[in-house]
């Protein structure tokens, strides 16, 4: 039994990254929905390979370094992807039809510095041992769920009224330039983990749970950026070590 269960750590990191790489293709294919599903899948995935290599104590190096390969592709990749096309449409040109070395083109692959602070950010990670029970930066699974939550509420009817504030190339670039800061910056934000169940210990975590429920019901896809934004916000009331 041992023999088989080493392997599913790793196989649910694969899974993780195949949903990453499947949810790149719907980025070309600009199906917002389903690189918001794969993206998601893929988070889904890379919370359960921790948790079965914690269950069946076989955490490995192999394991920690396969993990932040597949999450570079899935919170790194992708999310900088999707706003190199937003940025793309936001300034009226086509990127893969003609792309070109000219200005407005190089102002839409401004949208990888995400992908690039997501590479360094996640080695950071991989050798700063004061995150083990909390974050120091966003997460990348947090900010990935941020990006690609924005073409859903770009293009869905229902906000409507904020596609000409979100697809204007200024407020990309400095979404990408606030999201590349916050990735790496000396901000300590609280783990999802609990230790316990108590209120007096948990209070930013049943906060932040039960407003994203009413966020959901009541907003939809813009909940997701409204929820990222109020988990850095509780972080920054919260006491350290919480």
């Amino acid at each position: 039994m041992t023999q088989v269960t080493k392997y599913i750590p790793n196989i649910l990191t694969l899974f993780n990254l195949s949903s990453g790489l499947l949810a790149l293709i719907f980025v070309f294919k600009q199906q917002w929905h389903f690189v918001a599903f794969f993206v998601a899948l893929g988070i889904f995935f890379d919370f359960f390979d921790g948790l079965a290599a914690r269950s069946f104590k076989v955490s490995s190096s192999l394991g920690l370094q396969l993990d932040s390969l597949a999450d570079m592709v899935t919170s790194g990749v992708v999310p900088g992807f999707v706003l190199v096309f937003l940025l793309a449409d936001s300034l009226h040109i086509h990127f893969l039809k003609d792309f070109q070395f000219d200005r407005l083109h190089l102002w839409a692959l401004s949208g990888l510095i995400v992908t690039l602070a997501s590479a360094y950010r996640l080695a950071k990670f991989n050798i700063d041992e004061r995150q083990t029970s909390s974050f120091i930066g966003l997460p990348t699974p947090a900010n990935a769920l941020f990006m690609v939550a924005l073409p859903l509420i770009i293009y869905d009817s229902q906000f409507s009224f904020l596609k000409n504030s979100l697809l204007n190339p200024f407020v990309l670039t400095v979404i990408t330039l606030i999201s590349a800061y916050l990735l790496n910056a000396e901000l300590p934000l609280f783990s999802l983990k609990f230790k316990d169940f108590s209120w007096q210990n948990n209070w930013p975590k049943y906060v932040l749970i039960l407003a994203s429920i009413v966020l959901i019901v009541f907003f939809k896809f813009l909940s997701i950026p409204l929820i990222i934004i109020l988990y850095i916000l509780l972080s920054l009331v919260t006491p350290k070590g919480k």
